[in-house]
């Protein structure tokens, strides 16, 4: 028997993986400029791996490479959440339709039921930040259940802004208990087999998403003007 290694991670990979963190921490804030030089040294590589990460960060719209200025951190726009959530409404509705066509039983959505009682506890502990991983869990597994690798791969290339935006407006937006229970709805229409229901809630409660957050989005940008 052959003994499995993992792959080793590239220089940049790495980088990839630590300047996305650095953008969601705020430790490169929206809106600041860092030089390549600079990067690298923070990093504690050579530019050149720093150069392919930022060239795939801003394929995913979280910097822009400017000619002999570097590496600009970009900005949430409130604009780009609003398009960003009017494919992903149609993309996720159509995946809970095609869940509950799928006849899953109750076992079979272990993890779409688990992330949803993370979702009330961390609610009824007040924690944010716990919510949000639980949220991003179950929209991650509904997609997967909705059975179309396609519509996988496009939710998974928006998803850095997504949860960026979330970041930024997690702790000025309202509770979200009604959140919670739309979960709960499209849960329970899975598990009938009730595939117009499934989307309709869906769809409903990324509507609300959509609105709670570009409106936070836009008010924030206000007060920064």
């Amino acid at each position: 028997m052959t003994s499995k290694t993992a792959k080793p991670v590239s220089n940049a990979q790495r980088a990839v993986q630590q300047l996305r963190e650095m953008v969601f921490s705020g430790e490169l804030p929206a809106g600041s400029d860092h030089l390549e030089t600079e990067l690298a040294e923070r990093l504690g590589m050579s530019r050149t791996p720093v150069r392919e990460a930022a060239l795939l960060l801003e394929s995913q719209g979280l910097v822009e490479m400017r000619p002999r200025k570097g590496v600009r951190i970009l900005p949430v726009s409130a604009t780009d959440m609003r398009e960003i959530y009017d494919v992903l409404t149609e993309l996720e509705s159509l995946a809970a339709e095609r869940a509950a066509e799928a006849g899953y039983s109750e076992p079979q959505l272990t993890e779409l039921a688990a992330a949803i009682d993370d979702m009330d506890g961390a609610i009824a502990d007040e924690d944010l930040e716990a919510w949000a991983e639980a949220d991003e869990r179950f929209h991650v597994e509904l997609v997967r259940l909705g059975g179309n690798s396609r519509v996988q791969m496009i939710v998974a290339m928006m998803g850095d802004q997504v949860r960026r935006a979330k970041a930024s407006t997690l702790f000025v937006r309202p509770l979200p208990v009604q959140s919670n229970e739309d979960h709960r709805q499209v849960y329970a229409a899975i598990l009938a087999g009730d595939p117009a229901k499934a989307r309709r809630v869906h769809r409903d409660h990324r509507r609300h998403a959509r609105d709670v957050l570009t409106e936070l989005l836009d008010r924030m940008r206000l007060r920064t003007l």
